[in-house]
C-alpha cells in the first residue's frame, strides 16, 4: 500500500499516539465489560476508567468545578443541548458564521416548532476576525438568550475570543455554548468560569482519542431536559431519570473502548505537554502556509496565521474543490473538498455553494507529508 500524506485532521486526526491503539487493544480485551452494570470486579475497574477519564477531562481544562457528561459523538451532545436548554418564542439566539450543520440543523429544526430569531455574531469579513465592539452593540440592540460559538472553525480555523463573547452574553443571562471540536486538547483553555455553561469536545479530533467518544462539560447545577430516556445502572426501580449530573443524560451503555482510547490520549497529552502540542501544530500550520503561497494558482482563504489554528482552506483556479480533491487522492495527498458540514461558514466567505479545498495539520505531519504535498501541488500548477 503507498503511503499516505495526510492533511485531513479537522475531520480526524490520523494517526493517533501509540499509546492510544496499545491501551485501547489491552484494555478491552482484559475488560471489555459494561459500566454500572454488574457488582464485579470487571465492572468496577471499567466504572474506574470512566472515572478516571472524567477527572482527566476536568484537569485538561481546568474546571474541577464542573462535570463531564459522556455521549458517543459531538453531534449527540450538541443535540442533547440545544433541544434540551429553555428555548422559547421569541427567543434571539446568536450564532457564529463558522457553526457546523451539528449546531444549525438542529436550530432549524427548532424554528419549525416556534419562532426564535437567529442571529450571526459579527465578524469582519476582510480579516476574518471577530468583532468584540460590534458583537456588544448586537447585544445591547437584541438581547441574547442564547450564544453558541465555535472555538474554532473546521473551514477557515479562525478563533473566537470565547471568554470576552460569553462575558458579554452573561451581562443579558444568555445561555453560552461552546463548541470545542477543532481545540480540545490543542488550545489550552479554562472552562471553569461560570460565562461557560456548555463546552462541547469530540474525542477523535484534536484530543487524539477515537471515534466513539464525545461529550461535554457543564455546571453541576445546569438545569435542562434529557434527549434520550432509559436505563442507566442506578436506582433502576424509578421510571424517573435519576436527577444528577451525569447519570441524568447517560443513558444505556457506554462504549468502554472508545473510553478507554480517551483516557490514554489524555494521558499522552499530559506526558507530551499541551503547549508543546500546540507549537508543534503551529509550525506545522507555518509550513503549510509557507507552501501554499507559493503558487499563484491558489487562493487561500484564512484569517491571520496568529489568529487561527491549522487548518486552511484553499480555491484553486480554474478548477472545482472536487476536480482537485480527485487529484491529489491520485498523488495520495488526503484532504476535505466541499462545503465541511458549514454551510453558513462558506456563504459568509462567499465561497458557497462551490466550497473550498481543506488541508488541515496535526501534531504528527512529518517533513516527508509536506514534500509530498509539495511535489503533488507542482503536478497541478503545471498542468493547469
Amino acid at each position: 500500500m503507498s503511503r499516505t500524506a495526510y492533511f485531513d485532521n479537522a475531520a480526524t486526526t490520523f494517526p493517533k499516539p501509540e499509546e492510544v491503539y496499545s491501551f485501547m487493544d489491552q484494555f478491552y480485551r482484559e475488560c471489555g465489560v459494561n459500566v454500572g452494570r454488574g457488582q464485579h470486579k470487571l465492572a468496577a475497574r471499567a466504572s474506574a476508567l470512566v472515572s478516571d477519564t472524567r477527572a482527566g477531562l476536568l484537569e485538561l481544562f481546568h474546571c474541577s468545578n464542573k462535570k463531564v457528561v459522556f455521549t458517543h459523538t459531538a453531534t449527540e451532545a450538541l443535540n442533547t443541548i440545544l433541544r434540551g436548554i429553555q428555548v422559547d418564542d421569541g427567543c434571539i439566539v446568536y450564532v457564529s458564521p463558522f457553526e457546523h450543520n451539528a449546531v444549525t440543523r438542529v436550530l432549524y429544526q427548532t424554528q419549525k416548532d416556534m419562532h426564535i430569531e437567529v442571529e450571526q455574531l459579527s465578524v469582519v469579513r476582510e480579516a476574518i476576525q471577530y468583532d468584540l465592539n460590534g458583537i456588544k452593540k448586537q447585544f445591547t440592540s437584541k438581547a441574547p438568550s442564547v450564544v453558541i460559538v465555535s472555538h474554532a472553525s473546521n473551514v477557515c480555523g479562525v478563533v473566537a475570543p470565547i471568554q470576552e463573547i460569553c462575558a458579554l452574553a452573561k451581562q443579558h443571562h444568555a445561555v453560552t455554548v461552546i463548541d470545542m471540536c477543532q481545540t480540545a486538547g490543542l488550545v489550552d483553555t479554562d472552562l471553569s468560569s461560570s460565562n461557560i455553561d456548555f463546552a462541547v469536545f469530540a474525542g477523535h479530533k484534536t484530543l487524539y482519542g477515537p471515534f466513539g467518544v464525545a461529550g461535554f462539560i457543564c455546571a453541576e447545577t445546569a438545569k435542562f431536559s434529557p434527549l434520550l430516556f432509559g436505563g442507566t445502572g442506578v436506582d433502576s426501580a424509578n421510571q424517573e431519570l435519576p436527577g444528577s449530573i451525569p447519570e441524568r443524560y447517560e443513558v444505556a451503555s457506554p462504549n468502554i473502548q472508545a473510553i478507554s482510547g480517551l483516557y490514554a490520549a489524555l494521558k499522552w497529552i499530559k506526558k507530551t505537554g499541551i503547549a508543546d502540542i500546540y507549537r508543534q501544530e503551529q509550525a506545522n500550520h507555518h509550513k503549510l502556509l509557507e507552501l501554499l503561497r507559493k503558487y499563484d494558482n491558489i487562493q487561500i482563504v484564512a484569517p491571520d496565521e496568529s489568529n487561527g489554528i491549522g487548518v486552511v482552506s484553499c480555491v484553486f483556479v480554474g478548477y472545482s474543490s472536487d476536480n482537485i480533491g480527485n487529484v491529489l487522492s491520485e498523488k495520495d495527498i488526503a484532504v476535505r473538498t466541499g462545503l465541511h458540514c458549514a454551510p453558513y461558514a462558506h456563504r459568509f466567505l462567499e465561497t458557497f455553494p462551490a466550497g473550498t479545498v481543506r488541508f488541515s495539520v496535526s501534531y504528527f505531519n512529518t517533513d516527508e507529508d509536506f514534500e509530498q504535498l509539495a511535489s503533488a501541488l507542482d503536478y497541478i500548477a503545471e498542468n493547469a
